[in-house]
């Protein structure tokens, strides 16, 4: 069983994460550049639908984690699983986009045509659970790989060929084989293994625990079918993805937390969720200042047509902090919970007491809430605007207002349960320095920066900006705080002693 270093693996996926912002915008730009609102949004659209078949996926990703991280032999099991789920994935997701296509203004062909990514997604899933639970930066690796093809594959396919989003989905098929491909070149090792029928047996008899967990992803992501059924329109799905592109570059700190859940199915010891949880929040908070502050320039950059939507970004980015915030919660509470170690303690009964079975059903009350409020809402408008962007905002703020509460209770249950002392000071200084660096920066854009329709003239001027924000908020954090000195001497330890044993 290989030993997990927490912060070594966060860093690695936090710094490729950062990589791939760079990339995903590149991405996005030849999307969003070459594509009409209407097929954005289709694209947008197809994202959304998707969840509906990859709702039986963590039946085999949710437990070859936990078992792999423990040393169990249960990867090439998993991978073969997942393979033949996928069928039934497809017919899943066939019946969704056809239904969703029908209801909207979407191209139905388009809608269908996009199930030759479900297999792919199964093997994906299954790839990356293996190894998150046997070498987490190697998911961090192929994720790099997936970002890094996407690019090209979109210049061919999008640009080039003018594919439209039929060559959007290609380039990401071809990036999600190379990126399956990665994964199992680092888990070669433990794919060497028979494949054990006893797992599967163990996996289908749990079946509704993953699925159970998974609702709320489904429930959440099923707000782009709604608005797009109840609207009759893609365009503002189109909207909200443009605007989510931006405002979720938070979620990007979600990789720093990749080694912790993994380390604690490990072993009990509760010392490295503090640090883990401070030095999120060090990332965090730029982020979120960075959306706040680039909104309107980053979704010009995107297509000019979408810079209405900066509102929209504020929003999306606030609440995609809180849930970056309670999902390194309950990852911290799920990595402590054993009773899937003891084979004596499985059983339904078990479970249905655990926290396994405690914060899918939070989480199921949460989306419940949103979805219901969400359709109500837009019943509502419908009937009192005709403006497409209002929509958008009010369906986002809903999302927002949802999500607060449980925020609150996460962070009450975590204080209760576990003895983590956080450094208040570390905290205020990094929250005062993003606002600080970003405050300024927000001052000379509204300034200095020239909204220029040539993207070759624009996005030169709106990345140098973007670069000397970041650099600024880790120079004043490298002056004032010890802690940042520490971890950023510990990365140039690392590089440099990388470097010295390949010499």
């Amino acid at each position: 069983m290989t030993d997990i270093r927490v912060t070594y693996s966060g860093l690695i996926a936090f710094g490729i994460n950062l990589t791939s912002i760079v990339t995903g915008l590149v991405f996005t730009l030849i999307v969003t550049r070459s594509l009409s609102i209407d097929e954005f949004g289709t694209w947008g659209l197809i994202n959304g639908i998707i969840i509906y078949a990859m709702i039986i996926s963590p039946i085999i990703t949710y437990w070859v984690t936990r078992e792999v991280a423990r040393g169990e032999k249960t990867a090439i099991t998993a991978i073969f699983s997942s393979g033949a789920l996928s069928i039934i994935g497809l017919i899943i997701y066939l019946l969704a986009a056809y239904f969703v296509g029908i209801q909207s203004d979407a191209n139905v062909d388009v809608l269908l045509f996009a199930a030759v990514l479900i297999p792919l997604f199964f093997l994906e899933k299954s790839s990356v659970a293996i190894n998150l639970g046997h070498k987490p930066q190697a998911a961090s690796y192929g994720f790099l790989a997936f970002e890094l093809t996407k690019i090209p594959s979109g210049l061919i396919f999008v640009y080039f060929l003018n594919f439209g989003v039929e060559g959007a989905i290609l380039a990401s098929a071809v990036a999600y084989i190379i990126k399956i491909s990665v994964h199992v070149f680092f888990s070669r090792k433990i794919l060497s293994s028979r494949i054990q029928i006893k797992y599967l047996k163990k996996w289908i008899k749990l079946f509704w625990l993953p699925v159970y967990r998974t609702l709320p992803a489904v429930f959440a992501l099923s707000d782009v079918a709604i608005f797009s059924i109840m609207t009759g329109s893609v365009t503002g799905v189109a909207y909200y993805t443009s605007a989510r592109t931006v405002g979720f570059l938070v979620n990007h700190v979600r990789s720093f937390n990749q080694g912790l859940y993994p380390k604690l199915l490990q072993s009990e010891k509760q010392e490295f969720i503090q640090e883990n949880l401070i030095k999120l929040l060090y990332f965090a908070f730029p982020l979120i200042a960075f959306s706040f502050t680039f909104a309107r320039p980053a979704l010009f950059a995107l297509n000019p047509i979408y810079e209405i939507a900066a509102p929209i970004v504020i929003v999306i980015s606030i609440r995609a902090f809180l849930t970056t915030i309670n999902k390194a919660l309950y990852d911290t509470h799920l990595g402590m919970e054993k009773i899937d170690k003891d084979p004596k303690l499985i059983s339904s009964r078990n479970y249905l007491k655990s926290k396994l079975m405690l914060f899918p059903t939070i989480d199921n009350i949460k989306q419940g809430v949103y979805i219901g409020v969400l359709i109500l809402l837009l019943f509502i408008l419908s009937f009192q605007t005709n403006s497409t962007i209002e929509l958008v905002f009010y369906w986002v703020l809903v999302s927002l207002i949802v999500e607060i509460p449980i925020t609150l209770y996460m962070i009450y249950l975590t204080k209760t349960t576990f003895t983590i002392k956080i450094d208040k000071i570390s905290i205020m200084k990094y929250l005062l320095a993003s606002i600080v660096v970003f405050g300024m920066m927000s001052m000379f854009i509204e300034e200095f920066l020239e909204y220029k329709i040539s993207i070759y003239e624009f996005l030169p001027h709106l990345l140098s900006y973007g670069i000397v924000s970041m650099v600024g908020y880790l120079g004043i954090t490298y002056l004032i705080d010890k802690r940042t000195k520490i971890l950023v001497n510990a990365i140039l330890n690392e590089v440099i002693g990388k470097i010295n044993k390949k010499s």
